[in-house]
């Protein structure tokens, strides 16, 4: 039983992992609430033209995606890997 609990949990916790924008493939970024391929395409753009990501804020300068998407999005995302200690 603790077995399939523990499973269970680790499943969950992969299904709630942030997306790294600065790393995320398409399919990646269009598991986000509100993207979809053309604005993860548009992500992706950014992206190539502008360098990484510096903040989670700076997604807001991608052609369509504003305040509200961001809002919606922002605790689902990060521009680090986990194990970068600096976080966000």
């Amino acid at each position: 039983m603790k077995k399939i609990l523990l499973g269970l949990l680790c499943l969950c916790a992969i299904g709630f992992a942030a997306v790294n924008i600065n790393t995320a493939n398409k399919d990646e970024l269009a598991t986000l609430k509100g993207i979809g391929t053309k604005k993860a395409e548009a992500i992706i753009d950014y992206r190539t033209k502008h360098g990484k990501f510096q903040s989670i804020d700076e997604l807001k300068k991608v052609n369509g995606i504003g305040e509200k998407l961001f809002e919606s999005i922002k605790a689902d995302i990060v521009t680090t890997d986990k194990t970068d200690k600096k976080g966000k």
